[in-house]
């Protein structure tokens, strides 16, 4: 999945908040925290999160620390003069 369809993703989900948020106001109820505003903040913070998520999970897969089987890859790699 790329970064793209990520972001098309969250602004389907921002679309459908705000869907929500019109289809609350006909029927006369309104939450003063559910605001277009609250729903821009949202999105916003998806957007941010999305590609930190991504770079932590990046940073993770390709550390030869994290796990006894990535040390084991790591001293194979050295061993056959790789890395």
């Amino acid at each position: 999945m790329t970064t793209d369809k990520l972001k098309q993703y969250v602004a389907l989900f921002g679309g459908l908040l705000s869907a929500v948020l019109l289809f609350l106001q006909t029927l006369g109820i309104t939450f003063t925290w559910f605001t277009n505003n609250s729903i821009d903040a949202f999105i916003n913070a998806l957007l941010a999160t999305v590609p930190f998520i991504l770079v932590i999970y990046g940073i993770w897969k390709n550390t030869y620390i994290v796990t006894q089987k990535s040390k084991e890859q790591e001293d194979k790699l050295i061993e056959e003069g790789l890395k």
